[in-house]
């Protein structure tokens, strides 16, 4: 719960307490300065946190940063930019980073709406990818779900005409709600929708979230909806 100038009463996480590794604690004190961004009500000057000019990718909620870290070492002509809430899972990130040596990925530590509403320049993204969240499947907790109205109007903000956002989902509940928000936007449409066993992932790489809800008999819906 938050008060004051910017109100939120219901947010789509729950900030979860793993402990840290030792490793993971090294890479949060000596990688998080060079790999890290502070969160800031202000507009970041990507071109400047790179230090190129390059297509950019935006990452919501990237785990324990595997996926993400792939897509940046397997396409080095593109800039990328996770956020993510849990400590443990982005010190593995920057752990990534370094093992592979990876310059085009920069990371966020912070709730992601507000970085949509408050950090992010207007049309500044050449992509948004939104990977298996959090489906809240309890009806009485639908209010949490990430995918709405307005979630979709922040990411049209930011995103480029012709720009994609990418969502993908093993929850069948959550995929119909999700059909319904798309059906619903003004400023995208469903330029790819695909549902599959985890053998036909649309332009992105598997996910462990994706293989736990294989292993439990869901089937996996990705969109890919393009910035109209």
């Amino acid at each position: 719960m938050t008060a004051g100038k910017n109100p939120r009463t219901v947010r789509s996480f729950v900030r979860r307490t793993g402990r840290l590794t030792p490793a993971q604690q090294r890479a949060l004190d000596e990688l998080w300065p060079k790999f890290g961004i502070e969160f800031a009500p202000a507009q970041l000057d990507l071109e400047r946190t790179f230090g190129r000019r390059a297509p950019c990718v935006f990452e919501i909620g990237f785990g324990n940063g595997e996926t993400l870290a792939e897509q940046a070492s397997l396409n080095p002509e593109r800039n990328y930019l996770g956020v993510e809430v849990h400590e443990p899972g982005i010190g593995h990130c920057l752990l990534k980073i370094e093992a592979q040596g990876i310059a085009n990925l920069r990371l966020l530590r912070h709730d992601a709406i507000e970085v949509l509403k408050d950090q992010l320049p207007e049309q500044s993204l050449d992509r948004i990818n939104l990977y298996f969240p959090d489906p809240w499947p309890k009806k009485r907790h639908h209010k949490r779900r990430i995918v709405n109205a307005a979630f979709l109007d922040l990411c049209a903000r930011v995103l480029g005409l012709g720009s994609h956002l990418h969502i993908a989902t093993d929850w069948e509940n959550y995929a119909e709600h999700i059909d319904e928000q798309i059906v619903q936007s003004t400023n995208f449409r469903c330029a790819e929708r695909r549902k599959h066993n985890g053998d036909q992932p649309l332009e992105r790489p598997n996910t462990k979230f994706e293989q736990r809800g294989l292993k439990i008999g869901h089937k996996i819906v990705d969109w890919k909806l393009a910035r109209i």
